[in-house]
């Protein structure tokens, strides 16, 4: 599956599949929440979050993947990634793009 983030795909003819997106809310454990708050104390990075929201991002990757797949396309256009807190020690990741077939 081919993921672009461009809103056309250069020297191919296409038909739009539709949106597809993937998601997933992910929390920190108690382990890593003590650690980041022991680290905003010097300042730095919080090497926890970041490899649970690198995490996040692929699994929602990968679940917008398996949608575009489902609709039979061959890859996805315009992907976009964002992020919110949902509550507090969870964020939300979403991935989302246009599917389309190449004709």
């Amino acid at each position: 599956m081919k993921l672009v983030s461009i809103e056309n795909y250069p020297g191919k003819n296409f038909e739009v599949l539709g949106i597809v997106k993937g998601t997933i809310v992910q929390s920190k454990n108690v382990g890593r929440d003590l650690m980041a708050g022991l680290k905003t104390l010097v300042g730095g990075e919080i090497a926890g979050y970041t490899e649970m929201l690198n995490e996040a991002r692929q699994i929602a990757t990968k679940r917008m993947v398996d949608e575009a797949e489902a609709l039979g396309a061959d890859a996805v256009i315009g992907v976009h990634y964002g992020s919110s807190a949902v509550m507090q020690g969870a964020a939300e990741v979403i991935a989302y793009g246009t599917a389309i077939k190449f004709i």
